[in-house]
Order: structure tokens, then C-alpha cells, then sequence
């Protein structure tokens, strides 16, 4: 019929569409390796694989690199090392870490003691007492340490505090030699007695304070000295050499309170600023005890603290004695 012969055709074109797209599935990759000819063997004749090994032997005969430095030039691609990230390689073999030790049980070195310097010549004598006393630059600290005589000094040394021991007396060969030595304080020992030449030959000295003592006798003092407190003993007028202090011409500072005198140890230096001699058992001055009676124009400026409270005197006995100081000194004026 009509409508039959009409069909046929599009059936047969149904058709060819699913043969055309049953061929177009087929993968590109087997096409093309359908279509690639075969290589020639003729090509690798020449070429003796057999034999190719590459070896540390015979690197250089297979591969020639002689002028390979001459193709390429290294110096664009110099590195950049920052300072600071590389360790620095050890110098010495043995300083390497030990491979072979257990990981996280590093070995320790064993810890060896310094070796002490060998001392100076003249050191053995006086080593021991920076042992037992504290030796700070040119200061020596011995204070309350049980002493029963003076330790042996450093040859330097400037400054000796030895307070609160239990020396007992101190001898010419304490201090011998020591030239630079300034100040020398025994506050509250036992010192009953101290050589002469104890202080005498001392050239630097300024200070020696010998408060809470039992000293009898004050011993000669060197010239250099400008301050003396010899406070709290038992120093009787006779324990002073005659005019002890008249060539002292530095001495500033003189302070013999609470002892046994029995009248002002004259003559004083020029220099004196301060003299303290209360609680003895004075009772008695002369007018020129601290002025010249001969001269009336006299002024002792320098000579402000005189303290002779405690005392028997009965200072307005003597008005005449007064008159060239800057200031009266203090006790009983009744």
C-alpha cells in the first residue's frame, strides 16, 4: 500500500544512524593506534643496547661531559646563603656526636673543677684570712668572725673592719709593711694593750676607731691621722703621752668619751673640728686650754663641737677660756 512504501525508507535510514554511531564509539586512542605504522627495524640496527650498563666505570666513556661546564654557566645560579641559618661545620673530628649512642641518652662530659691559679709570691701568708674573713678589691671584712688577733692582711689592702671579735691585743707586726691601709676599725673587741708602734709607722692611715675596748694606754699615732675614737675604755690621763696630739696637724676628729681622764690633753692642733670628752672625771681647765691668752685677736673657727657634759667641771669657772671659739662648749655652766 501507500503508506508501506512510505516507511521503508525511513526505516532503512533508523538503521544506518545506529550503525554510523555504533562506529563513532569506538575510542580515539585505538584509531589512532589502528592508523600508526609500524617503525622501521632497520632504524635501531646500528644501536647496542646488549651491552648499555652505567657504571661509576665507565660513566665517562658513555656519557661526555667535558665541556658541559663550557655550555652552561654555573655563576647565574650561585646560591644565597643567609647568614645565620648554615651551623657552623666543628673543627675538630672529636667534637662530631657520637652516632652510636642511644637516642635521647646523650653522654654527658664529666664536669672538671678549674684548676686554681698558683698564688703570687707573699700570698701564702695571708690567703687564709680571705678564706676566712671577705676580701672585696682593696676592703677587708672580718667582722664578727670569732678573731682572737689581727688576721694576716693582702699587702693592698685599703680598709679593715674587724669588729665584734675577741682580739685581744695588737702587736707592731699586725700591720707592718701595710702602706696603703686608710682606715683601721676594732669597734667592740677585747683589746687591752696595743704596742706603740702598733699605728705609728702606718703612713696612710686617717681613721682608727678602737670604741668598746679595754685599752689602758693609747699608743703613738702617725701624723696622717685625722679621725680617733677610742670611746668606752678604761684610758687614764696618765695612758697619754705627754702632748700627744700637738703634732697631729691633720687630726679633725678626737673622741675619748666615757673614759678615765682627768683633765683635756693639751695642747690641741689647729685643725681639730671636733673634740668629745664627756663622761670622764675632769674637773679642772686652764685659759689656754683652747686659746692663747696672749693673743686676743685670736679665732679658732674650725673648733665647733666640744663636749664636756658628764664631767665634774664647772665650766663658768673659767669664761676666759672661751674666747676664741665659735661656740661654748657644751656641760655645766652652774
Amino acid at each position: 500500500t501507500l503508506a508501506r512504501s512510505r516507511m521503508w525508507p525511513l526505516a532503512w535510514l533508523a538503521v544506518t544512524s545506529l550503525c554510523l554511531g555504533a562506529l563513532g564509539a569506538v575510542p580515539a586512542k585505538e584509531r589512532r593506534k589502528a592508523e600508526k605504522p609500524k617503525a622501521d627495524p632497520a632504524l635501531y640496527e646500528n644501536l647496542d643496547l646488549d651491552n648499555y650498563d652505567l657504571s661509576l666505570d665507565n660513566y665517562g666513556e658513555i656519557l661526555d661531559l667535558s665541556n658541559y661546564e663550557e655550555l652552561y654557566d654555573y655563576g647565574d645560579l650561585a646560591p644565597k646563603i643567609e647568614v645565620g641559618t648554615l651551623a657552623p661545620r666543628p673543627r675538630d673530628p672529636e667534637t662530631l656526636p657520637d652516632l652510636g649512642a642511644t637516642a635521647g641518652t646523650p653522654k654527658l662530659q664529666p664536669r672538671t673543677s678549674p684548676i686554681p691559679p698558683a698564688p703570687l709570691p707573699g700570698q701564702g701568708e695571708w690567703l687564709p684570712s680571705c678564706l676566712l674573713c671577705l676580701c672585696i678589691g682593696t676592703s677587708v671584712y672580718c667582722d664578727d668572725a670569732d678573731l682572737e688577733r689581727i688576721p694576716p692582711l693582702p699587702p693592698e689592702t685599703t680598709y679593715l673592719y674587724a669588729r665584734f671579735n675577741r682580739i685581744g691585743a695588737v702587736r707592731a707586726a699586725d700591720f707592718m709593711g701595710m702602706k696603703k691601709l686608710k682606715r683601721i676599725d676594732l669597734s667592740s673587741n677585747s683589746i687591752s694593750w696595743a704596742d706603740v708602734d702598733a699605728f705609728r709607722l702606718l703612713p696612710s692611715l686617717q681613721e682608727l676607731l678602737l670604741p668598746e675596748n679595754r685599752l689602758t694606754a693609747l699608743p703613738e699615732l702617725p701624723r696622717s691621722i685625722v679621725r680617733l675614737d677610742a670611746r668606752l675604755n678604761r684610758i687614764p690621763s696618765t695612758g697619754l703621752r705627754p702632748e700627744a696630739f700637738r703634732d697631729l696637724k691633720q687630726l679633725q676628729f678626737l673622741h675619748l668619751s666615757d673614759n678615765q681622764l682627768d683633765f683635756i690633753p693639751v695642747p690641741l692642733p689647729d685643725s681639730l673640728r671636733s673634740l668629745h670628752l664627756q663622761n670622764n672625771n675632769i674637773q679642772t681647765m686652764h685659759e689656754d686650754t683652747f686659746c692663747d691668752s696672749q693673743d686676743h685677736g685670736q679665732i679658732r673657727r674650725a673648733l665647733e663641737d666640744i663636749r664636756l657634759d658628764g664631767n665634774p667641771i664647772n665650766l663658768s669657772l673659767f669664761p676666759n677660756a672661751y674666747f676664741c671659739l665659735p661656740r661654748l662648749p657644751t656641760g655645766r655652766f652652774s
